[in-house]
Formats: structure tokens, C-alpha cells, sequence
């Protein structure tokens, strides 16, 4: 999964990927409607102002696709606010770099790391990423009986075929809550360790605000319900693949698995972080913006839909 989407070469966000939206293949909530923009503004004036006081504010964004989340959520800030405010991005992905800066021009400074950024910011500044946590390569287990057991990706001839073995001693239960929960005979299970190294590189630098993350997933204890193949799919051109096709034109489509809000919450506080709430995307947004009543908007606020199946966790450094 690393090599399929990051190879520095080949790789589907570094190299391959066109763009986020119609005509990709796939769209975020920011490319559908600014209606989570606006609702990402309100939050950013509120933790803002409780975690960082007055004077001028850091906001960054980490992995921002084309921009237009950044762009729409500086636009949506109040006038003063936004004066005052210096936009930050992170971004590995050359292709969708060029991409922000054209739409974001001189009004935003880029890093290649979170900890460039937080140094550029005096590691006082307000985050948030939006559909970031999934696009981290993760591993697949699978339980059989009373154990768990690791499926690896064997070469056979042009293809790649699954093969179970040995799980990794790196897999503590105590870091992990889905190996802590019951499971039936077969389950496959995604760990996001990529993420939760990443974040412990960085999060030492981080001296003092809010940090939001906002993402398609749940708590462990709901994450696997009904889905005894676990999470782990690929887009391409807008269709949901599974399976053997997950495996398929590596490089050329996206890679993704939901995200697991008890690890990351269990994370951020063994690091210092307060949790301050985990809601769903449409109890975050309809709590700070009124919706106009749009197909688009609906459709981000749908309990059957993305309203529910995306969550927002937001965590403060004091």
C-alpha cells in the first residue's frame, strides 16, 4: 500500500493522481459543497481563541488535495480573523502541490513535514486534515480461532495473491483496541501503525492548540460491524473496489481502509492531547453553520450517508 500510493516514482498520489472531484476518482466532502468549510472556519475561531488567546494565529492543513478546503475555510473566517491568520500546508504529493498553489497562490507557506511546519510556527498553531488518516498504508490481520494472524501480498507471476502468516510482535494489544475486541472466526482488521508512528514524530513539536480530524470510520467497538472483510478497498474513476481488485493497476487507483477513532483518540492523549469531542460530520457542521437546505449539502448531512459515516475528533494542547 505504501509503494502503491507514495513510490516516489510510480506511486498514485505522488505520480498518477489527477485530481479530487467529478472527474478523479474520488471526492471529498470539501470538493461536494464549502459547507464543511464553513463549519471548519467556526471551529478554527473558537479553538482559536481558547487554546491560542489573541494576537495573529497558525492554521494548518495537512495532505489539502486540490486546495479548495484551505481556500474556502480562509475565505469563510470572519475579516479580522482572517487577516491575522497565516496558512500553512502540508503536502507530499507534487501533483496536488501545484494544484494549491494555484489555487492558494502567495497565501500560504508549504512544507514537506507537519514538523517543518510547526517549527515555521513556533509550535503554537490550530491543524486539521480532512480524509488524511485513511491513506495511511496499513496492515491486514485476520482472526482465526483464538489468534490473530497477518495476511502479506505474495508476487505470482503478473498478479499478487494474499498469503497469511505469523503476526508481527510489533501488534501490542495495549496500542491497538480492535485486538482487544471480540471477534469472529475470520474477521480481517486494519491497523494504521504508519499513522501512529507518523504522529508521534511530530506531535513532541506540538506546544499548544486544537487539532482536528475529520474522516470516514468509527469507534473500535463499531468499526467491523457487518464487515467481516474488514475495510480495505480501492477507487478508481468513482468505483468501490474490494478484493482481488484492490490488488490491481497498483499505482493507478486509490488505496484506503476507515479509520479507527479509539486509536486515535488513546494516541493523542498518551501524548498530552485533551480529547474535546468526537462527533459525527453532521453533528459537527449543523452545531456551527445552518445549512441552506442543497442536494449537496444533504447529501454531506445524510445519517445514512456521509453525515454519519464520517466522524470529526477534535483534541487541544493547553
Amino acid at each position: 500500500m505504501a509503494a502503491a500510493l507514495y513510490h516516489p516514482e510510480f506511486g498514485y498520489y505522488t505520480r498518477n493522481i489527477r485530481t479530487v472531484g467529478r472527474v478523479g476518482d474520488f471526492s471529498t466532502s470539501a470538493t461536494l459543497h464549502p459547507l464543511l468549510a464553513r463549519a471548519v472556519a467556526r471551529w478554527s475561531v473558537e479553538y482559536g481563541a481558547l487554546t491560542l488567546g489573541r494576537g495573529a494565529w497558525a492554521v494548518i492543513e495537512i495532505g489539502a488535495g486540490t486546495g479548495e478546503l484551505a481556500w474556502a475555510v480562509r475565505n469563510c473566517l470572519p475579516l479580522v480573523t482572517r487577516w491575522r491568520t497565516r496558512l500553512h500546508v502540508v503536502e507530499t504529493s507534487p501533483v496536488l502541490r501545484a494544484r494549491q498553489r494555484e489555487l492558494l497562490g502567495n497565501g500560504a507557506r508549504w512544507h514537506d513535514t507537519v514538523a517543518d511546519a510547526l517549527s515555521a510556527c513556533g509550535g503554537r498553531a490550530l491543524i486539521y486534515a480532512n480524509e488524511l488518516a485513511d491513506a495511511f498504508p496499513c496492515a491486514q490481520l485476520v482472526r482465526r480461532g483464538e489468534a490473530w494472524r497477518e495476511l502479506f501480498l505474495v508476487a505470482d507471476g503478473d498478479a499478487v495473491r494474499e498469503e497469511e502468516g505469523e503476526i508481527a510482535t510489533r501488534f501490542d494489544p495495549r496500542d491497538f483496541s480492535v485486538l482487544r475486541q471480540p471477534a469472529a472466526d475470520g474477521q480481517r482488521v486494519e491497523l494504521h501503525e504508519t499513522h501512529r508512528a507518523w504522529q508521534a514524530a511530530w506531535l513532541p513539536r506540538w506546544r499548544r492548540g486544537a487539532l482536528l480530524t475529520v474522516d470516514y470510520g468509527d469507534a473500535a467497538e463499531h468499526l467491523y460491524a457487518r464487515r467481516p472483510r474488514g475495510t480495505l478497498r480501492a477507487y478508481f474513476h468513482h468505483q468501490r473496489l474490494e478484493g482481488a481488485e484492490v490488488y490491481r493497476r497498483m499505482g493507478r487507483q486509490d488505496m484506503t481502509a476507515d479509520v479507527n477513532f479509539s486509536d486515535l483518540r488513546a494516541w493523542g492523549e498518551a501524548a498530552g492531547c485533551r480529547t474535546e469531542f468526537l462527533q459525527t460530520q453532521a453533528e459537527f457542521i449543523t452545531s456551527r453553520v445552518q445549512p441552506a437546505g442543497s442536494d449537496a449539502e444533504r447529501m454531506l448531512l445524510h445519517p445514512a450517508g456521509a453525515g454519519r459515516a464520517f466522524k470529526v475528533l477534535c483534541q487541544v494542547k493547553v
